[in-house]
């Protein structure tokens, strides 16, 4: 039996011949007609003149010669035009909805309202009335109302999750960054942040989820939101490095903690245990609570507190400070919340501390402080003993801190703490500034030494006991850090065979020195340094910090305003990660798979 013969197969080439013979041109793979537009799908002789004789024949055979090739050229121009007519259109409205995406995205990461979209177009067809009038309709076109802003924002979210979504299959290990908090309506949400490294060290630092919780926020609770998020993502359990927390009883309980529980469930895989990470900024701010000093914090807050809560006083002290020229135009409110409150409200105060003084006579609010002369040195010290601790936290603050720089940070600080001990026994106030100017002035009192070891030997001891898991760890850290300057005989015997190859490698000693960490782990043979190369890939994962989720919450917050408390979790979600990602939404693909239609 003859197979069935295919046209497609044949191969057939359309031939100038027949524009002149038939009115036919080729338009893409078919033959179109210039005289009635239909087309014809097969290239071949008798189809083409078939349609002619029987359609246009009796009309057109007069046309000969140039004239008949001056027809074919008009008909020539008049159906380009056409087809340049429609092509035009569609792409007036492709960029008409890119447009509108690209809007979309610009409210969502400043967390404007859903309805700016409307005033946004009215600004934009303002200024085409009076810098391009003719190109008014056009900016028209651009279709910007709450719920297309609204649609665009969801459309957007949802491809940045599947972009996270794929790029976590490609993880070789991915560490979680959890912190809850409560919403303006007192709903509870928890934030999950998910950094991960594949196998070229490329990291992936994203928002995983913001989960609401109904209900209890109990260790328990907070553990199946993050189950739910691992599978959402299609994440592996075993390559789980850290988990990283802000400490609280929920989420470092020893039986129904989340740390607890997922401990149980890397156990019930035999999967080995997550590092177990309590948040170093947050740490660093506990171990500063433990520098009291009520008697200069309650003075200092209570004076603060006379000047800025009462309007007419506050007005006074601010004309005061302009008469005199005074260093800075007004005095500090003290927030306890706030990690670089105290030291910023102390150098105020301090600074301002004449004016203050004098203004309080004013008022004939007596202040016995404020003149004494210990209580001066005891401010002076604090002043400077806070600032130091601010520049630790300041250190520590940053998305993307690998945990080893943010470990170098703290064991500096604890050196500068042995320090500033030895100096202050000394009495010599070098590094210490402001307690140097005041002993500059000769005050009559000496400097009351005794006290002021004690709170620095206390916040040693505190840095030592709250850092002291982090320390447990310092081993692997200093591998990942520096694998140069360890010992290989202490190391684990897995990596001493790789860092007796690699510190004795020249050329990798000087890619160290010049390249980034990650990088320069990434320039490593697998097969030379496989094991050197997981356990950087691990630690280059881990959070050091809940920095993101705090810096998240902020954002939280102004999003779901008082003004806009009505806002929905999934389109909290939405904005939320829209405002963090690193990544760019896919406007290209989300705008091929919907119909670009004008707006109206």
């Amino acid at each position: 039996m003859s197979k069935k013969r295919k046209i497609d197969s044949e191969c057939r080439i359309f031939k100038e011949q027949w524009t002149y013979d038939y009115f036919f041109i080729q338009c893409k793979e078919r033959a179109v007609c210039l005289l009635c537009q239909e087309s014809v799908a097969v290239f071949k002789d008798y189809n083409l003149r078939r349609h002619y004789e029987t359609r246009h024949k009796d009309k057109y055979d007069c046309l000969v010669g140039q004239v008949r090739k001056d027809k074919i050229l008009k008909l020539k121009n008049l159906l380009s035009t056409q087809q340049n007519t429609f092509v035009k259109q569609k792409q007036l409205n492709i960029s008409s909805l890119r447009a509108s995406f690209h809007v979309a995205k610009l409210i969502a990461r400043t967390g404007k309202p859903f309805t700016e979209g409307e005033f946004v177009k009215e600004c934009l067809l303002s200024v085409a009335k009076e810098v391009c009038p003719e190109k008014t309709d056009l900016f028209n076109t651009v279709s910007l109302s709450a719920p297309t802003i609204t649609r665009r924002i969801e459309e957007m979210g949802d491809n940045l999750h599947q972009h996270l979504q794929k790029s976590s299959k490609n993880l070789c290990y991915f560490s979680l960054a959890l912190d809850e908090s409560t919403d303006v309506r007192d709903s509870a949400q928890l934030l999950i942040f998910i950094r991960g490294t594949n196998s070229q060290f490329e990291v992936t630092e994203e928002l995983a989820a913001l989960q609401s919780i109904k209900g209890t926020t109990t260790g328990e609770d907070i553990y199946e939101k993050v189950c739910q998020t691992v599978t959402d993502l299609e994440l592996d359990w075993g390559k789980l490095a850290s988990v990283t927390t802000d400490g609280a009883p929920s989420m470092v309980g020893s039986v129904k903690g989340v740390v607890a529980r997922i401990n149980q469930e890397m156990d019930k895989h035999r999967y080995s245990r997550p590092i177990a990470i309590h948040c170093l900024i947050h740490q660093q701010a506990l171990c500063c609570k433990s520098l009291k000093w009520d008697s200069v914090m309650k003075v200092v807050v209570s004076c603060v507190n006379f000047i800025r809560a009462h309007a007419l006083n506050h007005r006074q002290f601010q004309e005061l400070l302009s008469e005199l020229n005074a260093c800075h135009e007004d005095i500090l409110y003290h927030t306890e919340v706030r990690w670089l409150s105290r030291g910023k409200v102390l150098k105020r105060f301090y600074d301002l501390l004449p004016e203050v003084s004098a203004f309080l006579l004013s008022k004939n609010k007596e202040i016995p402080e404020l003149q004494d002369a210990e209580w001066k040195w005891h401010l002076a010290f604090l002043t400077d003993v806070t600032e130091q601790l601010n520049v630790l936290n300041l250190q520590l603050q940053g998305n993307g801190k690998l945990v080893c720089d943010m470990y170098s940070h703290v064991k500096a600080f604890e050196v500068k703490l042995e320090l500033l001990i030895k100096h202050v026994k000394e009495e010599n106030f070098c590094h210490l500034p402001i307690t140097q100017k005041l002993l500059a002035e000769k005050p009559e009192v000496a400097f009351p030494n005794q006290k002021c070891v004690d709170a620095l030997e206390m916040l040693k001891r505190e840095f030592q006991i709250r850092f002291k898991e982090l320390h447990l760890h310092e081993q692997d850290i200093q591998l990942f850090r520096n694998p140069f300057s360890v010992d290989i005989e202490i190391v684990d015997p897995i990596y001493q065979m790789e860092l007796a190859e690699l510190q004795n490698c020249d050329s990798l000693k000087d890619s160290f020195k010049s390249s980034k960490l990650t990088n320069f782990y990434a320039s490593l043979a697998s097969e030379t340094y496989p094991n050197l190369r997981k356990h950087a890939l691990k630690m280059a994962t881990i959070f050091g910090s809940t920095y993101v989720c705090e810096q998240t919450f902020s954002r939280m917050k102004h999003l779901k305003s008082p003004t806009r408390s009505r806002i929905t979790d999934a389109h909290l979600h939405h904005l939320l990660r829209m405002a963090v990602t690193n990544m760019e939404p896919d406007i290209d693909y989300l705008i091929s798979q919907k119909q670009a239609h004008t707006s109206h």
